[in-house]
C-alpha cells in the first residue's frame, strides 16, 4: 500500500495537519504539535506554513465499512 499524507480527521485539533504528518512519519501527533509551537517562537514560520498546508494537504478519505458506521 502506498503512503500518503492526509489532514487527519481523528488527531485533529484545527484542521488536522500535526495529526495527518504525526501518522504520515509514525510518531505521536503531540511532538509535531510542540515542534510547530517551536516554530512560532523561531521567526513565526510556523503559522504561515500551518496556513499553507491547510490547502495543499488533503483530508483523510473515508474508508469504506467503517466501525462508525451502523449497518441495518
Amino acid at each position: 500500500m502506498e503512503k500518503r499524507l492526509y489532514r487527519s480527521k481523528d488527531e485533529r485539533m484545527i484542521w488536522g495537519i500535526c495529526g495527518g504528518l504525526g501518522k504520515y512519519f509514525d510518531v505521536d501527533p503531540t511532538i509535531v504539535r510542540v515542534v510547530w509551537v517551536l516554530t512560532l517562537f523561531l521567526g513565526g514560520f510556523g503559522i504561515l506554513a500551518y496556513i499553507i498546508l491547510r490547502f495543499v494537504i488533503p483530508l483523510e478519505p473515508e474508508v469504506a465499512g467503517s466501525a462508525d458506521e451502523t449497518s441495518v
